[in-house]
């Protein structure tokens, strides 16, 4: 299954890594060791450094060799959440019916 990886830096520990020159190299480590399709850097509401990597799931106990690396090394916030392409929306349109014909009344 196609899921985002969600990683929230808090401040200090991302301002620490920065000053130590150690922030690029340990993020550049963790994606190394993920299969993924793409991996986005911004800044959140809130100031933190996060990243947002689309990868594939096959099993949910992957969840700890993904997450662990994130709060091991930068005392990250980790979510996930399962998400769709396209593609993947337009297959399940007969979903949208089913759905509809039993709770759009």
């Amino acid at each position: 299954m196609r899921m985002l990886l969600r990683a929230s830096i808090p401040v200090e520990t991302g301002n620490a890594a920065v000053k130590a020159g150690t922030l690029g190299p340990t993020i550049t480590q963790i994606l190394a060791g993920i299969n993924h399709e793409a991996a986005y850097f911004y800044a959140d509401d809130e100031g933190r450094r996060c990243a947002s990597v689309v990868l594939d799931m096959k099993s949910s106990s992957e969840m700890p060799a993904l997450a662990e690396p994130w709060f091991l090394a930068f005392n990250a916030n980790v979510s996930f959440r399962p998400v769709m392409t396209r593609e993947d929306l337009a297959e399940g349109g007969p979903g949208f019916s089913q759905a509809i014909q039993d709770f759009g009344k």
